[in-house]
């Protein structure tokens, strides 16, 4: 199957990436820093702004479906990533009819996500964190996720909790609309991405996803998610710079 991925340089991007090639896929790998994705037999690397349906349409052209991992960070300014590209992206799929999307969105999506027993998250961390600095990403996940229902495609809103890195797939666990778990490792969501891909359970609704096997260190992942990553992007604006 040839797939064309968005955010193939991101976080989960990488680990979708890496498992399509692993099984097979031809991958058409979108990003704006093509140097950061190693050439690999199968791989075909395309530079564009996913925001920007005139540079997103040559890459979705010949595609059998069409896979987005893009992210953005917390801001307290306006985010407009999701929706952006969500309609750069659509319409090039209904252009050269490309029928099957699936795109990364969040358990927050749906307003009655509440993980059982998870007390300090449900009154703490998720009024905090989510709610609060990250209230305006997640509004923009909303609508995205509008701009996408609209279509006649064969959409699947792929809704992962709180991300987490880890070395290999797991015994993760799907749900329609969301899933009732805290965490979610990024090699469980390319991977339950890819088996949606090919079982089709889910079109044209949201599949949670969880990992239960194994839990992140919670300071470890404070520092993994928001430290080390703004320090990591300060110091590539100072290397642009320069």
């Amino acid at each position: 199957m040839r797939i064309t991925v968005f955010g193939a340089n991101g976080p989960t991007g990488r680990h979708l990436t890496g498992q399509a090639l692993a099984a097979g896929h031809q991958v058409v790998a979108v990003t704006r820093r093509p140097g950061s994705l190693t050439p690999r037999a199968g791989l075909t690397v395309v530079v564009a702004d996913a925001t920007d349906p005139a540079t997103v349409a040559p890459a979705i052209e010949g595609a059998d479906a069409v896979l987005s991992a893009l992210g953005t960070r917390f801001s307290k300014g306006p985010v407009t990533t999701y929706s952006a590209s969500a309609t750069a992206i659509t319409g090039a799929m209904a252009h050269h009819g490309v029928a099957r999307l699936l795109v990364v969105s969040s358990s927050i999506a749906d307003p009655r996500w509440r993980p059982s027993g998870a007390y300090f998250f449900n009154h703490v961390l998720d009024p905090l964190v989510n709610r609060r600095l990250g209230r305006t990403l997640h509004e923009d996940m909303r609508r995205m996720e509008a701009v996408i229902r609209r279509t006649d495609l064969d959409w699947t809103f792929v809704r992962p909790s709180g991300l987490f890195e880890h070395s290999a797939v797991t015994a993760y666990r799907t749900a329609e609309t969301s899933a009732d778990g805290v965490f979610t490792a990024r090699t469980d969501l390319a991977a339950s991405m890819l088996r949606e891909l090919e079982e089709r359970r889910y079109v044209r609704t949201a599949m949670g996803v969880i990992t239960t096997a194994v839990r992140p260190n919670i300071a470890k992942l404070i520092w993994n998610e928001a430290v080390k990553k703004k320090k990591k992007k300060k110091k590539e604006v100072e290397r642009r710079v320069a």
